[in-house]
């Protein structure tokens, strides 16, 4: 405990100069530290002790009850908080992490939902060949089947897609191409077959190429295109006239240019020259007619080709996959319009895909098989008879992986 100072009411003992002394006593105290002397530093002069003044000033300031401090100075209102520079960022930067996250989720999930739910309403039959068949050939090679039946349509649908009446039944081909995606970083091929080439049919002679799948379904089509060609057909895809007119509604439509008017009755179609939006059902009769066609079929499978690169194209266009509710819808309709062979994987339909819009991209080859005659007549009636040189050329550079060289075909 401080000492406390001289009582100076307390008479000395002595009886002798008991007031003096006191005095004297009460001002030794006061220039002492609490009643111990108190010896200056050497080389600077001692600090003042604090008078009884200031020891009541600091007694009388406020403390803080919890941990008997006094408490500090409340902070002026104009005075800035030390920690809000230090907070504001780092909000800032998780909140930019949380948007990044959650961009990054949207970024896998987004694709592999979209992926899934066409995959999930695909089709899959058995379409591989069924003799000998040629050995593996660098590069992958779909063939692509436009089929015409009309199973599985009604009457009110057989109508408007101007099909031909409830009374033609069996399976028909409306459109056979060959897609190559080669390995060798080349330019992906879309190569058109006429349905009518006279080609030999395993087991039944020589006919038309179309009447393999009426006879024999997708193998004996398969079974067809590899014997003539020397390739391996990698994967098999198929659609049909209703599957066709949905996917072109499910874009949104496709534009077309045609140079001059059409109005064929047979494919239902009656339009005016020059660019316009077509919907499914306009889509399908320009695809099909072929009747009022000077070229005939050739003219039909180049717009064939056409209408596939804008049906891709638009598809995979930003507009389209990165609006759910127009990307989703559309993959539905593309998974219940296609049918595959039952050797595919979601990955093998992701390639076919991409070969699709490379093929009829600004860089890709778009061509026919070469022909010498396209009114060949036969015992089966006018069919289409092959360049057999340059056939046999366009199928060698397939099979090398050499599509670059498939454009002195086309000049």
């Amino acid at each position: 405990m401080p000492a406390e100072p001289p009582e100076r009411d307390v008479p000395d003992p002595s009886g002798a100069g008991g007031g003096t002394d006191s005095a004297e006593q009460a001002q030794r105290w006061h220039s002492t530290t609490y009643g111990r002397a108190r010896r200056p530093a050497a080389g600077r002069p001692a600090a003042q002790t604090p008078g009884r003044e200031h020891r009541l000033a600091e007694l009388q300031r406020p403390t803080d009850r919890a941990t008997d401090r006094p408490a500090e100075p409340a902070p002026r209102d104009h005075a800035p908080r030390p920690d809000r520079p230090r907070r504001r960022p780092r909000v800032r930067r998780r909140r930019v992490l949380a948007v990044l996250a959650v961009l990054a989720v949207l970024a896998v999930t987004y694709p592999v939902a979209l992926a899934w739910r066409g995959w999930s309403s695909v089709d899959q039959i058995a379409a591989a060949s069924p003799g000998d068949r040629p050995a593996a050939t660098p590069g992958t090679t779909y063939l692509i089947v436009g089929s015409d039946s009309r199973d599985g349509l009604t009457p009110e649908q057989i109508a408007q897609y101007s099909a031909g009446g409830t009374d033609i039944s069996g399976q028909r081909t409306d459109t056979i191409m060959l897609l190559h995606v080669p390995d060798s970083g080349g330019p992906a091929a879309l190569i058109s077959v006429p349905r009518d080439s006279y080609v030999p049919i395993p087991g039944h002679d020589r006919n038309k190429i179309n009447a393999a799948f009426a006879m024999g379904g997708a193998p004996l089509l398969t079974q067809t295109v590899e014997e003539v060609s020397g390739l391996r057909i990698d994967h098999y895809v198929e659609t049909g006239f209703g599957g066709f007119a949905q996917i072109v509604d499910a874009v949104g439509g496709v534009t077309m240019c045609p140079a001059t008017a059409v109005d064929d009755v047979r494919a239902g179609l009656d339009i005016p020259a020059g660019c316009q939006s077509m919907d499914g059902t306009t889509a399908l009769g320009y695809a099909r007619y072929r009747y009022t066609d000077n070229q005939g079929d050739f003219g039909r499978v180049q717009r064939q080709r056409e209408l596939l690169g804008a049906i891709v194209s638009k598809a995979a266009s930003p507009a389209t996959l990165l609006n759910p509710f127009r990307a989703f819808p559309l993959a539905t309709a593309g998974g219940n319009a296609v049918t595959v062979d039952e050797g595919a994987s979601i990955t093998d339909l992701a390639g076919f895909l991409r070969g699709m819009r490379a093929a009829t991209g600004a860089d890709g080859i778009s061509m026919t098989v070469p022909v010498s005659d396209p009114n060949y007549r036969t015992g089966h009636g006018i069919a289409v008879k092959w360049d057999t040189e340059k056939a046999l050329a366009m199928f060698a550079d397939l099979k090398a992986d050499d599509t670059e060289a498939l454009r002195s075909l086309t000049s």
